[in-house]
């Protein structure tokens, strides 16, 4: 992406705070095999600052929507803090294979960090981290939910593990569910963020990705 691209999906800004519309197939950060990341955008995303901007939490790579980041050392540490104690509010979008057991419901399942070919994967696992994901169900539709997911904890790849748990695979999740179909992606999304900070709320939605707009729309979404 060029840097205007980058620049043109910022959804909220303050002069500490940046909250972006991360694409999906963008890397947060540079890691062996990563040819290109978000950090590479950070000088355009300064913005007149004399700081680059820092990440304040993380989305996987094939995850799309709200990204909050610090525009100053401090601000970043105060926004780190706030997502370590669960004080940010995090609320995703996901389109499913089949369907939960339960229309809503809460996920408390610990989950284990296993290194598989290289990567960072998640498995449920009663003695490893504690880890919670409340849903709901949007709609439904061509044997696919539409589920709107809040993590009460932020494991590695926590809301794909606990889908697939649930017997509800995400769709495109070739690590957690099925083999994605031709020129099928990963259909998670990062819907909004809330927190509150220095006495005012912050609240930020980012629109659904263009890729997952026709299982959305199948399953009763509207523009």
């Amino acid at each position: 992406m060029t840097p205007d691209e980058i620049t043109g999906r910022i959804l909220w800004r303050s002069d500490e705070i940046l909250v972006l519309d991360k694409p999906a197939g963008l890397a947060v950060h540079r890691a062996p095999g990563t040819w290109a990341s978000l950090e590479d955008h950070f000088d355009a995303l300064r913005l007149g600052l004399p700081d680059l901007p820092g990440l304040a939490h993380r989305l996987d790579k094939d995850t799309s929507g709200c990204l909050v980041l610090g525009r100053t050392p401090a601000m970043l540490r105060r926004l780190n803090q706030l997502f370590a104690d669960g004080l940010v509010e995090k609320t995703y979008w996901a389109v499913v294979e089949g369907a939960p057991p339960a229309p809503d419901g809460r996920v408390d399942r610990a989950l284990r960090r296993v290194r598989r070919a290289g990567d960072w994967t998640s498995v449920v696992d009663k003695n490893g981290q504690p880890a919670a994901t409340r849903y709901r169900t949007l709609g439904s539709g061509d044997g696919r939910t539409w589920l709107e997911l809040a993590p009460e904890t932020g494991r590695t790849h926590q809301i794909r593990v606990h889908c697939a748990f649930l017997g509800c695979p995400v769709v495109g999740d070739m690590a957690y569910g099925r083999p994605a179909g031709p020129g099928e992606r990963l259909h998670l999304h990062a819907r909004a963020v809330a927190f509150d900070l220095d006495g005012a709320r912050v609240e930020v939605v980012a629109p659904p990705p263009r890729h997952m707009l026709p299982a959305l729309r199948a399953c009763g979404f509207a523009v």
